[in-house]
């Protein structure tokens, strides 16, 4: 038994050089490139292709199952956008609540027979098309229950432009957001098919019709932990992969994305979550597979503003929904794709990263855990080692935070408070005592999940944006 656990020691170990060492080197190329974001952004005149012709249309998709009490004002952001020529879809998801009926009653939509679009992808039957001339560009579908996937499937059925974006029911667009995006597809238009927005946390922000009118760091303690988590992730993270080309995911709660490509990989796959997961992996495949040049592209100044989960019940249905799925997908996939060079970063570096760092990592977790109560029990090392040990491992998560967030106050400066910005830092350190681990037992749980086959979406209470 010692011998194993000094063996299973010195794994750790290393585990731990590795996994920091690809953190720190994400961070690098995102701080890397956050330089040319920074310079394309002062330099660019995106604010003139609001007004212009050349801007390329786009069917903003937007799925809602029980969203009464967001679903107004989400709508209303979405036709306040600063953008030449676009169409909100709203897909009603057989919601069990009022979400049909205060669509209708607010916009005064009525059942029209001819909508457009063609049905290029199989859906769940659609009970009816919604329309009111006064709103030229909103459309609502309502159809049976069929999940967030199959929603977005009959979204794309009915959209008339080339481009699609997700957006979802709690969540809040910028006005400029989508020209910003589109300024990063119209630099290459023919390669790239899918476009991520960062997605912010609204709690504690004060909106007014539908918009932002002045950001506030939210005042529970959960978002707060999200808050900053989001901005690790989306500018620690995804501007590094994006540059690498290797980015597997563009959240469903804001991408845009090429629909004739969409259609060929087979739209999005419904029956389990993770479905923002899969279109891009399905998009990388196809492209890959027909050796077609192509990129999948970050904007991280096109900001989408959403509701985070304010009790651990809806946040711990949240993340083992996003464990079920990611599991799902490397499950899926990862049999084809990993070490095979035809699949460039993604079947080389980003696969091989998520199966070995993210969905692996609550069982090596879990066991470096056991693995220390044996090294106590068996008094195989003293304490001060273990405590440095510790300490290595808290600097490193700590660094990786502080370069997202001075890539936050260097290129977009939301929170301008002094104290704001001291707060985030005093909660970059607090997510380590707790909220961490919580994340890791939720993802383990979610695992747990899908091998009993539970392919629900999970609790997620809505909260008015008037409150």
């Amino acid at each position: 038994m010692r011998d194993f656990l000094q063996a299973y020691g010195i794994f750790a170990v290393y585990y731990v050089i590795v996994i920091e060492t690809l953190y720190l080197t994400i961070l690098s190329l995102s701080i890397k490139n956050i330089f040319s974001i920074i310079k394309s952004s002062m330099y660019s005149r995106f604010q003139s292709l609001s007004g212009s012709e050349y801007v390329p249309q786009i069917s903003i998709l937007v799925p809602a199952y029980n969203e009464e009490l967001t679903i107004i004002e989400n709508v209303r952001s979405l036709l306040a956008l600063d953008y030449p020529k676009y169409e909100v879809v709203v897909i009603n998801d057989g919601s069990k609540d009022e979400t049909l009926q205060v669509l209708l009653q607010e916009f005064q939509l009525t059942r029209t027979e001819y909508a457009g679009g063609s049905r290029v992808l199989e859906t769940s039957n659609v009970r009816g098309v919604y329309y009111n001339p006064q709103y030229p560009n909103l459309y609502l579908i309502d159809k049976e229950n069929g999940g967030k996937a199959d929603s977005l499937n009959a979204g794309i059925n009915l959209s008339h432009y080339p481009l699609i974006a997700s957006i979802d029911a709690d969540s809040l667009l910028e006005k400029d957001a989508l020209i910003r995006i589109a300024k990063v597809y119209m630099e290459n238009p023919e390669e790239t098919v899918a476009i991520g927005g960062i997605v912010r946390i609204a709690n504690g922000c004060e909106i007014e019709d539908g918009m932002i009118k002045k950001v506030n760091l939210p005042t529970k303690i959960l978002p707060m932990f999200q808050c900053v988590e989001y901005l690790k992730a989306f500018l620690g993270g995804r501007i590094g992969w994006s540059s690498i080309n290797g980015l597997i995911i563009v959240s469903g709660a804001f991408g845009v994305f090429r629909k004739d490509f969409v259609v060929k990989a087979g739209g999005y796959r419904g029956g389990y979550p993770g479905e923002d997961m899969n279109i891009i992996i399905k998009l990388h495949k196809y492209m890959l597979e027909n050796k077609l040049p192509y990129r999948v592209a970050f904007c991280p100044d096109a900001v989408c503003w959403t509701q985070a989960p304010d009790t651990l019940k809806i946040l711990g249905s949240q993340r083992r929904r996003w464990g079920r799925g990611n599991l799902k997908n490397m499950l899926e996939y990862g049999i084809y794709i990993v070490g095979r060079p035809k699949y460039k970063v993604v079947g080389l570096i980003t696969f091989p990263y998520n199966i070995i760092f993210e969905t692996l990592n609550p069982y090596f977790r879990f066991t470096g855990f056991l693995a220390l109560l044996g090294y106590t029990l068996m008094d195989m090392t003293q304490w001060r080692i273990l405590a440095i040990y510790a300490m290595l491992n808290l600097l490193f998560g700590v660094l990786l935070g502080i370069g997202s967030l001075f890539m936050e106050e260097l290129a977009f400066k939301r929170y301008t408070r002094f104290r704001d910005n001291l707060k985030m830092l005093a909660f970059l350190f607090f997510m380590f005592l707790g909220y961490q681990q919580l994340g890791v037992i939720w993802r383990f749980l979610g695992h747990i999940e899908f091998m009993r086959n539970n392919n629900t979406w999970g609790t997620m209470t809505r909260t008015s944006w008037k409150t």
